[in-house]
């Protein structure tokens, strides 16, 4: 991926002329106000608002106070047509017409990159995602990740920064010690041809099924990774073998998906490194030995030490992050670090985080543990180790064949049925993970999730096809020189100031890690636009008034194209 060139989105003339009548009227300062005005949560508080808690200092008053104060300073002029104080809260109205000529105006020329910003320009975001152990099937369990780290890519990137996202495959430690005991024991050359992941997968839960009544097989795999680490030739042979077929099978899920990686940098990449980095912490005074172990002791911050090399000197996937955090900051000099990993692994991020902190790296508080929930069935959790998974590919493949039935039985003269069946059908999974706020844990319900009615993805996709349709049957091109003030249903004028908060609603979805923000907003976008088409007719009115709700209508496809395309969701012009 690469990234955007970003333009200067334009400046909110509404804001800037407040910013500038308090400013002359009440000496406030332009650009404290600015970041601090919002769109009141009721249409009739106005059309922006002045949380007045922030100058409690300066002007040594309750803010209820400093509300009323200011909007008797403040007469209303210009752009602003009335000024009110209600509580702590100072709200603007504003010309209607003018406001609505702005917004339309802003999503007409942006197009595709309305909704885009520039903030972060000059600045690099390293994001760490997917990350799944080779040899091994990509299972349902890695979906989380992968497009919640694919989705804070696009909008760290539709917000300017450059993005750098990598793959940390799991493809180093004592694991691999044990699928190469396992293959040397009983795999073979042509079950890897045949089904390469099967068979690595077959002989890593049939090594923990021996090695429970062999235990000698535990000390002959341990022997294998240090072989491996020391860069024995057969034993490295083995394992690249392992890694590049593995590569091979999760491509075709990630393409799938949408979803590719700047580097597969997994943790084998970093083995060179140990050595320099556990010498580093000894010379510091951080590393001590323990039970035969080397630990950092974290007692003090009241966590269990963070283990550095087992007893046997094999190192630990600590050890390697800690490697890995070092290398990303002093090849990428990022702003900020994305670690996009299960809640699972919280303690190993506070530990990874604490470390680096007593190490002098003072750019550790730029990086981020972005946890998140399970994904459940109705028959609980996965492991791959006694053998149940849910093969991710089989879900992508269950959500396309039942997206086919559904268009089959719906619209089946769609033309380019199977190419939009794939994209509802996929897009209905990322959208049901990313739709569920990431800390909890998702529940998977077949007939929630490919609702055309419900709160989901082809909802979504649907109401953006609709939108395609409306704009075809028009006829005409587009444009801007239509009436905006003819827009006065209330419906008209919701619509208008949701599709101005896209941008926010990008920039808090990436600031906060949460991509529900952007689901939820896209949701009550659609839901504002379909009360609106159920109850106005866009087409077919006297010819200003069509040209200007076609302009409407337009912008909000617009926005839900440019909003689905930022959460790694395609978007179907028919269904």
């Amino acid at each position: 991926m690469t990234a955007n060139t970003h333009s200067h989105p334009p400046e909110n003339p509404f804001i800037s002329e407040i910013a500038r009548h308090l400013s002359k009227h009440a000496g406030l300062d332009e650009g404290a106000v600015r970041p601090l005005l919002e769109i009141p949560p009721r249409p009739e508080m106005g059309d922006y608002t002045l949380p007045c808690f922030t100058f409690k200092e300066q002007f040594k008053k309750p803010p209820v106070e400093i509300a009323k104060e200011l909007e008797g300073a403040a007469p209303a002029g210009g752009l602003i047509t009335d000024i009110k104080a209600h509580g702590p809260y100072l709200n603007f109205s504003v010309d209607t017409g003018r406001l609505a000529r702005w917004v339309l105006e802003s999503v007409y020329t942006g197009k595709d990159s309305y909704g885009h910003q520039s903030q972060g320009a000059g600045r690099t975001v390293v994001i760490d995602y997917s990350s799944p152990n080779i040899a091994k099937h990509l299972g349902v369990h890695h979906l989380r990740s992968a497009v919640i780290g694919n989705a804070l890519y696009l909008m760290h990137e539709a917000l300017g920064y450059r993005v750098i996202g990598i793959n940390h495959l799991g493809d180093w430690g004592t694991q691999f010690g044990q699928l190469i005991t396992a293959f040397r024991h009983w795999g073979s050359e042509q079950a890897l041809q045949e089904d390469p992941i099967g068979a690595l997968n077959g002989l890593y839960v049939r090594f923990h099924a021996e090695a429970e009544k062999d235990p000698s097989l535990e000390d002959q795999a341990r022997a294998a990774f240090k072989a491996l680490e020391q860069g024995d030739p057969d034993t490295r042979r083995l394992w690249e073998h392992f890694r590049e077929v593995s590569l091979t099978e999760f491509n075709k899920v990630y393409g799938a998906l949408g979803i590719k990686f700047d580097h597969y940098t997994g943790e084998s990449f970093y083995n060179e490194m140990l050595e320099e980095t556990v010498d580093g912490l000894k010379a510091a005074g951080l590393a001590t030995i323990s039970e035969e172990a080397l630990v950092v002791d974290l007692e003090e911050y009241n966590m269990p030490p963070c283990l550095l090399k087992k007893r046997d000197e094999a190192s630990l996937y600590a050890t390697r992050d800690i490697c890995a955090a070092e290398y990303r900051h002093k090849e990428y000099g990022f702003s900020r670090m994305l670690y996009v990993v299960g809640s699972e692994q919280k303690l190993h991020f506070r530990q990874l985080f604490k470390v680096l902190e007593l190490m002098g790296k003072g750019w550790v508080k730029d990086c981020v543990h972005v946890d998140f929930g399970l994904i459940r069935f109705k028959h609980g959790r996965m492991s791959t180790r006694e053998g149940k998974i849910i093969l991710l590919e089989k879900v992508l493949s269950e959500a396309v064949t039942r997206a086919t039935a559904i268009i089959e039985e719906k619209n089946p003269a769609l033309k380019d049925k199977d190419r939009v069946a794939r994209q509802v059908g996929i897009g209905a999974v990322i959208f049901a993970d990313l739709s569920t706020r990431r800390t909890k844990d998702v529940l998977f319900d077949w007939d929630v999730v490919l609702n055309f009615e419900g709160e989901t993805g082809p909802y979504i996709q649907y109401t953006h096809a609709r939108l395609c349709s409306v704009t075809r049957k028009y006829g005409k091109p587009v444009g801007t020189d239509v009436d905006c003030g003819l827009l006065k249903e209330k419906d008209e004028y919701l619509l208008i100031r949701k599709l101005e908060q896209f941008p926010k609603a990008i920039e808090s979805a990436a600031r906060s890690c949460e991509p529900v923000i952007l689901c939820n907003y896209l949701l009550e976008l659609c839901g504002t636009f379909n009360r609106y088409y159920n109850h106005h007719r866009i087409l077919g009115q006297e010819e200003a008034l069509t040209g200007a709700r076609i302009l409407l209508s337009d912008s909000v496809r617009q926005v839900l194209r440019n909003g689905l395309e930022l959460i790694g969701v395609q978007t179907p012009e028919e269904m």
